[in-house]
C-alpha cells in the first residue's frame, strides 16, 4: 500500500481546487473529473491485434488499446489500465495481446484542463519459461507472448514484491507474473473445496470433454488483495450452476503459500442478471464491490458500488451501497466538455451508462476513479458511436 499513499497525494494536490468546491455543496455522490481516452487509441507492438487473425509480426505493427478491465495505481497520477482477452471470445482475440497501460489522466475538472488521456507505456505478458502447461498461441516463439487466446485476464493487483497477480475466466485461474509481465507459475485452478466439483468454466484447456459448471465470461472479474498485501480475495462473476443465482462464490488465496486457503464466501446479488465486476481493498477493514447489469445507454439501470467488511468468520457477506453511478451529480457541467451530437447521459445528473463498468480504485479521503470497458463497439454513450474509455473521479461523501 505504500505506492498508494505516493499516488494518493499527487491527485489530492491535482484535485484540490474541485474537491475544495463540490465536495460542500451536498452529500450526494459528485462528479469530480473527467477524461477521455479515444476509442481508436493504438500502441505500438510486435505484431498487429486484429480480430480473427494470429500473430504476424511486421515492422510498425500496433496494437488496439480497447477498454479496460481493472485499474491499479503507478504513482505521480498515473495508472496501470488492464485490457481483457480483447474481441471478446477465445477464439477471435489470437491476435491481441494481453497488457498493462501506463497512463497519464489529464483531467477535465470546474476549474479547466485538456481532460485526455496518454499512454506512456506498455507491460505486455508473457511466457518465456514455459511455466503455463498447456499450448499456447505463441506456443513456438522464443517470447511467447500471451495473447487473448491464451487467457481471459480481467482484474488484477499488485503484490508489495512488485510482482502482479490476475484474475482470469478461461479457467478460471489465478496468474502471476514478475513486474515485467513474465508469467513466474503454473497458472492456479480452483481446487475442488468441501466436496464440491472444481469449478471449471467451458473454456478451460484441462476439461477434456467434460461438462463445465461455470457460464463462459463468469469467472474471476473482480480480486480484492489485503491491505497488507498478502491475500486476495477473487469473485465469481456469476453463478456456478446448481447454486442460487444470486449467489457469488468468494476465495482466498494466499500469495506466499501460492495456494487457495480453503475458506471460500458468499457475495449475494441485489438483482437478478446482474454481475460483480470488481473488488478492491479499501483501507484495512472493508473493501469495495462494483455490480452491473448489461444494459448501455437509457437501459443501463444497475450499476452500482458497495461497501462490505473484509471476509471474516460470517458466511455470507453484508453490502452497503456508496454511489449509483446512473446518478451522479455534476453541477458544476465537466461532463459537458467535448459533448457530441446525440450523446447520452451528460450534465447533471450524469450518467457512467456502459455496458461493462468493471474497474475502480479508491484515491484520497472519499474519492474513487472509474473507467469502463469498450467491448470494442459498445454504445453506450452514443447510440451512433463506439465508446471511448470515459475515466471518472467521483467524490463519495458516504463511503465510510
Amino acid at each position: 500500500m505504500k505506492r498508494l499513499i505516493t499516488a494518493t497525494a499527487a491527485l489530492t494536490f491535482l484535485l484540490a481546487p474541485a474537491a475544495h468546491a463540490t465536495g460542500h455543496k451536498g452529500g450526494e455522490p459528485a462528479l469530480e473529473a473527467r477524461a477521455i481516452l479515444p476509442a481508436d487509441a493504438s500502441f505500438p507492438a510486435p505484431f498487429a491485434g486484429v480480430i480473427n487473425t494470429d500473430p504476424a509480426p511486421a515492422p510498425g505493427a500496433t496494437q488496439p488499446v480497447g477498454g479496460f478491465s481493472a485499474l491499479l495505481d503507478a504513482g505521480n497520477g498515473e495508472f496501470w489500465a488492464m485490457p481483457d482477452n480483447g474481441f471478446g471470445n477465445k477464439a477471435n482475440s489470437r491476435s491481441f495481446i494481453l497488457r498493462l497501460y501506463r497512463v497519464k489522466p489529464n483531467w477535465r475538472t470546474e476549474w479547466g484542463g485538456k481532460g485526455t488521456v496518454q499512454i506512456r507505456e506498455a507491460i505486455t505478458l508473457s511466457d518465456p519459461d514455459e511455466k503455463i502447461p498447456f499450448r499456447i498461441v505463441n506456443e513456438t516463439t522464443p517470447d511467447r507472448i500471451l495473447t487473448g487466446g491464451d487467457l481471459d485476464i480481467e482484474s488484477v493487483r499488485q503484490a508489495p514484491d512488485g510482482t502482479f497477480w490476475f484474475g482470469e475466466e478461461f479457467g478460471p485461474f489465478i496468474v502471476h507474473t514478475d513486474s515485467k509481465g513474465r508469467v513466474l507459475d503454473a497458472p492456479v485452478s480452483i481446487p475442488r473445496i468441501a466436496g464440491q466439483p472444481r469449478v471449471q468454466s467451458p473454456d478451460n484447456p484441462y476439461l477434456f470433454g467434460r461438462t463445465n459448471n461455470l457460464g463462459g465470461s463468469s469467472g474471476f472479474e473482480a480480486m480484492a488483495l489485503s491491505a497488507d498485501g498478502r491475500t486476495l480475495y477473487p469473485f465469481l462473476e456469476g453463478a456456478v450452476i446448481g447454486d442460487d443465482p444470486l449467489v457469488r462464490r468468494v476465495y482466498e488465496f494466499d500469495i506466499k503459500e501460492r495456494r487457495y486457503t480453503g475458506r471460500t464466501w458468499t457475495y449475494r446479488m441485489t438483482q437478478p442478471t446482474t454481475f460483480v465486476s470488481d473488488a478492491v481493498a479499501y483501507g484495512r477493514d472493508q473493501l469495495i464491490v462494483t455490480e452491473r447489469d448489461n444494459g448501455q445507454g437509457a437501459t443501463a439501470l444497475w450499476k452500482k458500488a458497495f461497501v462490505i467488511d473484509v471476509p471474516d468468520r460470517r458466511s455470507v457477506l453484508a453490502k452497503r451501497e456508496i454511489v449509483d453511478l446512473i446518478d451522479i451529480k455534476d453541477r458544476d457541467g465537466i461532463s459537458l466538455f467535448g459533448a457530441r451530437p446525440g450523446d447520452f447521459g451528460l450534465g447533471d445528473p450524469f450518467k457512467f451508462p456502459y455496458s461493462t463498468v468493471e474497474a475502480v480504485l479508491p484515491l484520497s479521503g472519499n474519492e474513487l476513479a472509474f473507467v469502463n470497458d469498450t467491448n470494442f463497439g459498445s454504445t453506450g454513450r452514443n447510440a451512433n458511436l463506439p465508446d471511448y474509455s470515459d475515466f471518472i473521479i467521483v467524490k463519495v461523501p458516504g463511503i465510510k
